[in-house]
């Protein structure tokens, strides 16, 4: 029989970029006393991954539990972007409600709607939390006034749309009903979370149900599967029944069963149905199986996400300078590191082509991608990917093609500017507003196509002051050609050591990567060209020696500074022939065809066809 159990809220919260999901928790793990009072603890502690306090975002989803008025409240850090929308998708499976974060001066953003619009189509509840009311620029009352209007704009039932709000500044760790009068503690965000989020409904009388939502490694129990249990209960040295989407049943055995508390895994002997636990001692287990009661198997729904729409060929690094800086370089180990990366994101696909050392891995967007390059990077892994497609579909209409719905703001300066790239990749203008300091919002529809390569152009033609985002609308027919190829590359004709001589002679022909002394070898995009077409340079030819005495350094002191490229702008600027080669300690962007020779006879032959 159903019944609530009243000492337990789930929880998930959900924000758009940089709202402050991250920081409140920690002011939430503060005031429950995680901490001891003389601990030193870095700021936004749950986002433990390199790469999130680098770039400043929450990419993976985390789990932590604190204890206030004797009621355990499991708390869910999700993702803000949409390129890791897998992990929101699934979380939502494990949490009976949610905190939405608004940030008072911007008001509900384009991930905002996406977030929220995944938690009601669960059917939870929501607190709206408008932080960082103390912003000189803050609008409490239009941010409320915003959000409800997105709630109604995505379906809210009349219950979900008849939400509380809690003004908070989490930096500070304060909270209230008003935003002038805060509490000197987050006393009234806890009081709301327990009085209108709903208990969890269980059967604790019932078999066993849990559905994997999240999967984690320890180097000492191995596999760890993460999930809500539903009915029942677990112990250590339970036997249990593990059931794949596909209806397969395996058995296994439970060798050990933990809670979240604070910022641990805390061992427990036995669970009951409600919490979000963490399981050891099932090795094969996946996520969206179902870990049940072998004497009365029922599996759970699975986990659907939205399929990914932008796919990148990973392959092998067969540059001349191929394992040089690499520890994994094989094509098994890379298939290797794929298939195990596919176990836990559930918004990644790879297959298979018919050359064993490619593998076509698709995801969510160029962000998703490059996240998890940076990782195999960081792992140890050397291997080359191709330029970012998007992925067509066939249907009774002819070709369609993913669509986003791009959110940008921009100074009116630069309003024309970015209008024409916009108008060249086929972006729709949907709306406009101008606002009364300069600004200008715009909401266009453009092919998923158009926004790849998109980032840094858009930076350079608003001189860093633009920002957009974009969703992921849906599949369109298909719009047109794009023609973006507005210059091409500069080649390194020979391998060897860049010259200064040779840099100080090129540097009217565009602006190059590399530096004097590095290595290059022919076949390797050493800058990129003034004109449209590829020139091929030489970059390493040296002075012919005389007894006439020049000083090397003011040669070096002449030329102009390098471009250097992150990952992100490296991928922005890879063409069609191209590939990017990864290794734990350079980027090195590359012709497919490293001879000139076969790449000059390829291009004739396709001007021909053209011509014909």
């Amino acid at each position: 029989m159903s019944q609530f159990r009243t000492d337990i809220r789930n929880i998930a919260i959900i924000a758009h970029v940089d709202h402050g999901k991250t920081t409140l928790v920690d002011a939430m793990l503060r005031q429950t006393n995680v901490f001891r009072s003389n601990q030193q603890v870095m700021d936004r502690v749950l986002d433990s991954n390199d790469l999130e306090r680098e770039r400043g975002i929450t990419i993976l989803a985390k789990n932590t539990g604190i204890t206030y008025d004797g009621v355990t409240i499991n708390i869910v850090d999700t993702p803000g972007h949409a390129d890791f929308g897998g992990e929101v998708e699934r979380i939502m499976n494990m949490v009976d409600g949610v905190l939405l974060l608004v940030d008072a001066v911007e008001g509900p953003m384009p991930q905002t709607r996406f977030v929220l619009r995944q938690a009601l189509n669960k059917g939870h509840k929501a607190i709206v939390v408008i932080n960082k009311v103390d912003r000189p620029a803050a609008r409490p009352d239009y941010a409320v006034n915003a959000t409800f209007d997105l709630f109604i704009e995505l379906g809210a039932t009349d219950e979900q749309a008849d939400f509380p709000v809690i003004y908070t500044r989490a930096l500070e760790g304060r909270a209230g009903s008003s935003p002038e009068e805060l509490h000197d503690d987050l006393r009234p965000l806890f009081d709301a979370i327990l009085d209108h989020i709903p208990p969890p409904e269980v059967d604790p009388d019932g078999p066993t149900q849990m559905l994997v939502t999240t999967l984690e490694y320890s180097n000492y129990v191995g596999k760890i599967a993460i999930g809500r249990l539903r009915s029942g209960s677990l112990r250590t040295g339970q036997t249990i029944a593990q059931i794949t989407p596909q209806g397969e049943i395996y058995p296994g055995k439970v060798t050990q069963v933990f809670t979240f508390r604070n910022l641990q895994r805390m061992p427990e002997s036995e669970v009951q149905a409600g919490t979000i636990v963490a399981v050891a001692g099932i090795p094969d287990v996946g996520i969206g199986d179902t870990l049940a009661d072998p004497n009365d198997p029922r599996p759970l729904p699975p986990i659907t996400v939205e399929e990914p729409t932008v796919r990148m060929t990973f392959g092998v690094n067969d540059s001349p300078f191929a394992g040089r800086e690499g520890q994994y370089v094989t094509s098994r180990q890379i298939h290797e590191r794929l298939r195990r990366e596919l176990e836990s994101n559930v918004a990644m696909r790879v297959q298979e082509t018919g050359r064993a050392t490619e593998f076509i891995v698709s995801g969510r967007g160029e962000l998703h991608l490059a996240i998890f390059i940076e990782t195999m990077r960081r792992e140890g892994y050397e291997f080359a990917v191709s330029r970012p497609e998007v992925i067509f579909k066939d249907s009774r209409e002819g070709l369609l093609e993913p669509v986003e719905h791009l959110y940008l703001d921009v100074h009116s300066d630069y309003l024309g500017a970015v209008s024409e790239m916009l108008g060249r990749r086929r972006g729709r203008l949907l709306n406009i507003r101008y606002g009364d300091d300069g600004s200008v919002s715009c909401e266009y529809l453009i092919p998923t196509r158009g926004t790849l390569g998109f980032r840094q152009p858009f930076l350079t033609a608003t001189r860093g002051t633009g920002i957009f985002h974009t969703l992921f609308h849906g599949y369109e027919p298909y719009m047109g050609d794009i023609d973006l190829q507005e210059v091409g590359s500069l080649v390194s004709l020979e391998t060897g050591a860049v010259s200064a001589y040779a840099l100080q002679h090129l540097q009217q022909r565009g602006a190059f990567f590399i530096r004097p002394g590095d290595e290059v070898y022919a076949g390797q995009v050493v800058g990129q060209n003034l004109r449209e077409e590829d020139l091929v340079v030489n970059v390493c030819r040296s002075k012919n020696l005389t007894n006439h005495r020049s000083a090397p350094i003011g040669i070096v002191e002449g030329l102009t500074p390098p471009r250097i490229l992150s990952l992100d702008d490296a991928i922005d600027y890879l063409a069609d022939g191209d590939l990017l080669e990864v290794t734990p300690e350079s980027l090195r962007i590359r012709k497919k065809e490293l001879r000139h020779e076969t790449r000059q006879k390829a291009a004739k032959k396709a001007r021909l066809a053209v011509a014909v």
